[in-house]
């Protein structure tokens, strides 16, 4: 297909224009190229932004996309197999465990690798139903009455109107798509920065998400191809303001302190001392999009919801979004060719199924980023005798795992509450009886 579609109203070649090509959008992609619709994939950047974010893969995400046909490409491009999330103290003492290799069915293993490989391996499961435009900026939607039916978009110095029964928001935290919708949230910044840094030269890395508590906040690490770590680091906004050498003096000032205060990081001080070109600061926020669909669009990933990165659930919960998505579609009866009204059913039912689900992994990632990014000397000793109490009860361990693996929503209850605080349980040693 050429893809070029005058300026007129009527409906153009594709059953679906995803607009965004980072995970979101690829995988909203793969999902609907195998429900076998026509999709245009539009993207603003020409060459992928390499950024520190999403590179580790949830269960649940690990088993939609062995079944999408990705994980082969992804295990190519070395992904790198981890059995566990473990929460230690700053000595690297274990408070709490969650062992993925205790949860049902065929995948319980979590997976790093770069963003970027991520991907590549998405585009490179593509078919030929899906056309790419890179360098496509999308200014806005277009509206046949009150509902949705296309984008505008400039590229290579011409400006178009493309039409489909469906637009996919995948545009990202500050989409355009979501705003020009008359979508709302009600954003929340979170009071802390991450630095990130891409460490080589680590080939003894422990196959485990490790999180530090500190007398300063998270510390995340884990492995990544060629014997590289990510490692996250919670820092004050101001911590590292100044230009030029002012800077340079404060990165270096604060690489002490966090070696100081994390001793069991302290074997990396070369290592990360050499890797502190690499580092990025990342900006925190949490939302829920009010709707996640209105007729003629869906919101995807980080335009329907935005959690903080420290339980690894934002990537993965857009994959999520692109399989239900394309499921409510196809329960739908939407095939090529159908009517609009069958997409707005199918978008429907799409928001009603999601939307429970994004907010309990709201307040799953906001519940479990309170407790391990504290400060106070209060809120720090509550959340280590927490953790610690959860470690010592199996039945609260796993389903925490289970939760945190997202293959369901199993809330604790209040009693639960009350066993993470000390009071004594008489399950604590049997796997929860819905397992």
């Amino acid at each position: 297909m050429s893809g070029a579609v005058g300026g007129g109203p009527g409906r153009g070649p594709w059953d679906a224009i995803v607009c965004g090509a980072g995970v979101a959008g690829l995988a909203t992609a793969r999902a609907l190229d195998l429900a076998g619709l026509r999709v245009l994939l539009l993207e603003k950047q020409r060459v992928p932004v390499p950024i520190a974010k999403g590179e580790v893969l949830q269960p649940s995400s690990v088993r939609i996309l062995r079944e999408w046909g990705v994980m082969p490409l992804l295990l190519r491009r070395g992904a790198v197999p981890l059995g566990q999330l473990m929460i230690r103290d700053a000595d690297g003492r274990r408070l709490m465990l969650f062992d993925y290799r205790t949860m049902p069915g065929e995948d319980r293993q979590l997976f790093s690798l770069d963003y970027p490989e991520i991907l590549a391996a998405l585009r490179e499961s593509l078919g030929e139903r899906v056309e790419c435009w890179p360098g496509a900026l999308v200014e806005g939607l277009i509206r046949d009455g009150g509902r949705v039916s296309g984008v505008r978009v400039a590229r290579q110095g011409r400006e178009r109107e493309l039409t489909a029964p469906l637009v996919v928001a995948a545009d990202g935290r500050s989409s355009k798509l979501r705003r020009d919708a008359g979508i709302g949230t009600t954003s929340a910044e979170y009071g802390h920065r991450l630095l990130s840094f891409d460490i080589d030269g680590v080939p003894a890395a422990a196959p485990e998400v490790t999180t530090y508590l500190t007398g300063e906040g998270l510390r995340l690490a884990y492995p990544l191809p060629g014997a590289r770590m990510r490692l996250y680091a919670q820092v004050r906004p101001d911590a590292l303001r100044g230009t030029g050498p002012e800077r340079q003096a404060r990165l270096e000032g604060w690489c002490h302190e966090l070696l100081a205060g994390t001793p069991a990081l302290r074997p990396l001080e070369e290592r990360l001392r050499a890797s502190l070109g690499s580092r990025q600061l990342l900006n925190l926020w949490r939302f829920t999009a009010d709707v996640l669909a209105v007729p003629g669009l869906a919101l995807v990933g980080e335009a329907a919801h935005c959690v903080h990165p420290m339980a690894a659930q934002g990537m993965n919960t857009a994959i999520a979004d692109a399989e239900a998505l394309a499921a409510c579609l196809t329960g739908r009866g939407f095939a090529a060719g159908a009517s609009t009204a069958t997409v707005d059913r199918a978008l429907e039912a799409y928001a009603a199924q999601r939307v429970g689900w994004v907010r309990h992994m709201d307040r799953m990632s906001h519940d479990a980023t309170r407790m391990i990014t504290q400060l106070s000397r209060s809120g720090q000793a509550i959340g280590r005798r927490v953790l610690r109490r959860m470690d010592g009860n199996p039945r609260l361990r796993y389903q925490a795992t289970y939760n945190m693996a997202g293959l369901g929503i199993r809330p604790f209850t209040a009693l639960d509450r009350l066993h993470q605080l000390g009071l004594p349980d008489p399950r604590a040693r049997r796997v929860p009886d819905w397992a």
